[in-house]
């Protein structure tokens, strides 16, 4: 069934309902909502420089799949309801202490806090999909998708605080299970016995709404960078200190400018106007990418981190990877956003990926400075937004009238 085909039903509390009137604005109380955020990106990126091995970026990984189910969900929701209706005020302002607890235990998630952090996040994740079925009373097309998305939670809430109840690797392997579940759901549309599966294009989203509100994400991803390497910087100031300082900062608004000068307002109006394509373009760019860019600024942030503490040291094997792979990473997943909403394929964040990873071991080779892979990758960064810049005008506009506005970059 297509939005025209949808049936119309009287809401029970249609005051609760957003009303589609074109592209909504982000309100105030969802953005005091994200504000728990800044220190969960905080929590996992000290998470990932206290335990700098493959074992700790795992781990960082999985608690941020977790966080971050935890926080696209509610922005589906609120694409849906009106947030500033009391109703949804208050679940918002619950879910921001469920988040605010699972982000205070994450530094020992897979040790003494590991059952809060399940409990909590099974509490958000059950509690958040009941309040929506009382919510959406009437609406049909409302109610089916959130009927069918109950069990999978559920099962996934399960294994969660199996996990937390367990210890060690059994812990890890019932979290990353649950996401895997959860993404394998996501992917098939929440198939329940009897009801079927939730189909993409009956999702009705209001896309440009949730474009907005992931770019607020990368947003809160890039302020905390900006802070970790601003509060080490006070630890010790000195001429190289400040002059390792500006290079972090170059690196920071690199990624910024990437990801917003020009590719974050036309993915809005993509999105916006995609129609029935809406739902499913919104699953793969929300759900699934966003997380990575989010990574790729997390590891760049424990990268900034060593660059400021030990500017001049040999880059080891660590620093290199948190220097340059962190770039590697979000252009990775800004590449991916772009190939997916534009159909293109993003030549220059492509390049930009495979020259980031050879530089890795040439720079531990080497025996290259920290500061010095800083250096090369925020140049890397800085060719992607020149590459941006003189791409082809006409074969953006060929772009832009093929597949929705104009591309920003081929």
């Amino acid at each position: 069934m297509t939005r025209s085909e949808s049936p119309v039903v009287k809401p029970v509390r249609p005051w609760l309902l957003r009303e589609r009137r074109g592209m909504e604005p982000t309100t105030s109380t969802e953005l005091f909502f994200d504000l728990v955020y800044i220190f969960t990106v905080t929590q996992l990126s000290h998470y990932l420089i206290e335990h700098p091995d493959w074992p700790g970026a795992g781990r960082t990984a999985l608690l941020l799949a977790m966080v971050w189910f935890v926080w696209v969900y509610t922005a589906w929701l609120t694409n849906w309801l009106q947030p500033n209706e009391a109703p949804v005020r208050a679940l918002l302002i619950g879910l921001m202490l469920g988040s605010l607890l699972m982000s205070a235990a994450i530094p020992e998630a897979f040790a003494d806090t590991g059952l809060l952090f399940a409990v909590v996040y099974a509490t958000v994740q059950m509690g958040r999909t009941l309040f929506a079925l009382w919510a959406v009373q009437g609406q049909s097309w409302l109610a089916d998708g959130f009927q069918k998305t109950l069990p999978w939670f559920v099962g996934t809430s399960v294994l969660v605080v199996l996990g937390g109840m367990a210890g060690g690797d059994v812990r890890e392997a019932l979290w990353a299970g649950a996401i895997v579940i959860e993404v394998i759901g996501l992917s098939i549309g929440f198939p329940v016995p009897g009801l079927g599966r939730s189909r993409a294009e009956r999702w009705m989203v209001e896309g440009g709404h949730l474009a907005e509100r992931c770019q607020a994400f990368i947003l809160i991803a890039l302020g905390e960078s900006i802070l970790l390497t601003g509060s080490t910087l006070t630890r010790h100031l000195d001429t190289v200190t400040s002059a390792a300082f500006l290079l972090a900062f170059a690196g920071s608004v690199a990624l910024w400018w990437v990801y917003f000068a020009r590719s974050a307002p036309a993915a809005t109006v993509v999105i916006a106007r995609a129609g029935e394509r809406t739902g499913g373009l919104s699953r793969v760019a929300f759900n699934y990418l966003h997380p990575v860019m989010v990574a790729g600024i997390i590891v760049t942030a424990a990268g900034d981190e060593r660059l400021l503490r030990e500017p001049g040291a040999d880059a080891s094997t660590v620093a290199a990877l948190f220097t340059l792979g962190g770039p590697a990473l979000f252009l990775a997943g800004h590449a991916a956003y772009q190939a997916v909403l534009w159909r293109i394929r993003p030549t220059s964040r492509i390049a930009a990926v495979v020259v980031l990873l050879a530089l890795l071991p040439a720079c531990v080779l080497l025996a290259l400075p920290v500061a010095a892979c800083a250096a090369l990758a925020t140049m890397v960064t800085g060719a992607v937004i020149i590459a941006d810049r003189f791409a082809d005008p006409a074969r953006r506009e060929r772009s832009g009238q093929s597949r929705g506005p104009r591309s920003p970059e081929r």
